[in-house]
């Protein structure tokens, strides 16, 4: 009976720092055998979300539900590009997935975009059940996809007049990323009225 309370307690702390969500490898890692596994969705004690992903019963809904959902299915992933905007409200996007960026390629899913980057820890803040990139790299990030250059102005300008992001930063990381998206950085920044600077 212990070793039981002992195995629930210790899924429990894993999955209450994921937002009530687990994958099957962390259950396992845990000590939940894939028949346990089973037989707590067959018991309704976990509900399956998708292959190999869980989440505790009763789990009280959040905003933040997708990110924290496809984080643990990536293992390593960082919720990036429009989706770190939102997070950040910077800008006005297009949310329809989630964008998730992973250290190596892997198999594509529905409902997520991913990509493939080494991202420095000073790029990342964790917020608790998910990490994301800071908005100075998601920034970054966006000035290199095909996302409208008045989208990104305007996540540009969000950024500045709220102070979360510094012009000179930009200005000395934004070649790091390309010529093409240092010119949509230059043209966003132009772009933002000169109090907000």
């Amino acid at each position: 009976m212990s070793d039981r309370l002992d195995l629930r307690r210790r899924l429990h702390e894993l999955a209450f720092r994921q937002a009530g969500y687990f994958s099957a490898a962390q259950a396992v890692e845990v000590g939940y055998s894939y028949q346990a596994q089973k037989y707590h969705v067959d018991r309704g004690n976990w509900v399956r979300i998708d292959r190999a992903l869980f989440r505790l019963a009763e789990w009280p809904s959040s905003a933040d539900d997708a990110y924290a959902r496809w984080t643990v299915w990536s293992g390593t992933g960082v919720i990036s590009f429009q989706s770190a905007a939102d997070v950040h409200d910077l800008g006005d996007f297009d949310l329809g997935e989630v964008h998730l960026t992973v250290p190596e390629a892997r198999p594509w899913a529905p409902g997520v975009v991913l990509h493939v980057a080494a991202l420095d820890d000073g790029d990342v803040e964790d917020r608790g059940s998910y990490r994301v990139t800071t908005p100075t790299r998601t920034l970054l990030d966006l000035a290199t996809t095909s996302v409208p250059q008045e989208q990104l102005s305007g996540a540009v300008r969000d950024a500045l007049s709220s102070g979360r992001v510094g012009r000179s930063v930009l200005c000395r990381r934004m070649d790091d990323f390309g010529a093409t998206a240092a010119l949509r950085l230059e043209r966003a920044l132009a772009a933002v009225p000169a109090e907000t600077r």
